[in-house]
């Protein structure tokens, strides 16, 4: 079994909720994170929930200064693998910057890897996401599927898993499952943790849920011209806590004799709901309304795209629970509770 993790990115929105799941199935956690994109508050929060301690390292794994100081820390809690939830994470700041996006999610990959191996732990679960698809397949996507990012965001995360197949190539004592999530939505049922980004929001369930809370006027709807139901983007939203529970499944897989040198596992729920449909569906959990407005589309977005999720219940055990419904009212609790939300 895999006992002991590193979670980097730990105290992020996913990360958070991994390492609750984590504690709860027992597991020691030490999290790796530089509040780029968290709160320290999201630590003390997870310690609340699952009654249990988080050790923490504060560095930034993309910062080549910090690499000693990481390796000496994973070296000495002694872990038994790692969940990789470290890096910039946003589609249409990637296409403003893609330097910055390579820079940082590669070089956050290269030490951890480092430090992992140095310390005899060879088991990475890395938050991979359906973006490497693009736009090339039709959904139900399978893991099988082409890829062809259409983003740097998405490219960066396809570069990822290549170098962990490359590693596990050259190395056979590694073992990784990249997680290719779809849209994680939603919150801890405590209401406790959630997602809380900075400035603007770029992701639809947080931007919808600040309006809902009148923190924002209104939202904008990027496109009502795609080939859709409605006109509107088609994902496959899956609540977080549901995908934290993956995590751990992986990490145990991986930990198992059958498991592969390498494999890719979608996380979905095999649904897809468009952009109209998830502000319907908030606006009853919420009651309140949700203005919008119709915007151009971005750059990088893709029509539709939803997953075949069947390869993660046959391997991992596992399948998502939650409904589109669950996945409102938990996120509008979260906001409702933390208008402000961690209050950085």
């Amino acid at each position: 079994m895999a006992d002991r993790i590193i979670v980097a990115g730990g105290a992020g929105y996913i990360g958070s909720h991994v390492c609750v799941e984590l504690l709860e199935a027992g597991k020691s956690v030490l999290v790796i994170d530089n509040f780029a994109n968290s709160s320290p508050e999201a630590l003390a929060r997870i310690e609340e929930i699952a009654g249990g301690k988080v050790e923490f390292l504060e560095a930034d794994l993309a910062d080549p200064a910090h690499a000693d100081k990481i390796i000496a820390a994973v070296s000495a809690f002694r872990p038994d693998g790692a969940v990789h939830l470290a890096g910039l994470k946003a589609v249409g700041e990637s296409v403003a910057e893609p330097m910055r996006y390579y820079a940082v999610n590669l070089g956050a990959t290269v030490t951890l890897l480092k430090a992992l191996d140095a310390a005899g732990a060879r088991l990475i679960v890395f938050s991979s996401s359906a973006t490497v698809y693009g736009d090339r397949n039709k959904s139900p996507v399978t893991e099988d599927g082409a890829t062809g990012p259409t983003n740097p965001y998405g490219r960066t995360k396809y570069f990822i898993e290549e170098m962990l197949r490359d590693q596990v190539r050259a190395d056979p004592r590694w073992k990784a499952c990249n997680l290719r999530y779809f849209n994680p939505v939603g919150a801890h049922a405590s209401g406790r943790i959630g997602e809380d980004p900075n400035g603007i929001p770029n992701n639809l369930f947080p931007f919808i849920a600040q309006v809902a809370v009148g923190r924002r006027e209104k939202l904008s709807v990027f496109g009502n011209d795609y080939p859709t139901k409605d006109g509107t983007g088609v994902r496959d939203y899956i609540h977080v806590v549901d995908l934290a529970k993956g995590h751990v499944k992986a990490l145990d897989y991986l930990a198992s004799e059958e498991a592969p040198g390498s494999v890719d596992v979608n996380l979905g729920t095999g649904v897809g709901y468009s952009v109209l449909q998830a502000i319907a569906a908030f606006k009853r959990a919420s009651n309140r309304d949700i203005p919008y407005e119709i915007a151009p589309r971005r750059d990088g977005d893709i029509a539709e795209i939803y997953a075949d999720a069947e390869r993660a219940k046959k391997l991992l055990g596992w399948k998502a629970e939650k409904t589109l419904e669950d996945m409102c009212a938990d996120h509008w609790r979260w906001q409702r509770e933390n208008p402000d939300g961690y209050g950085r």
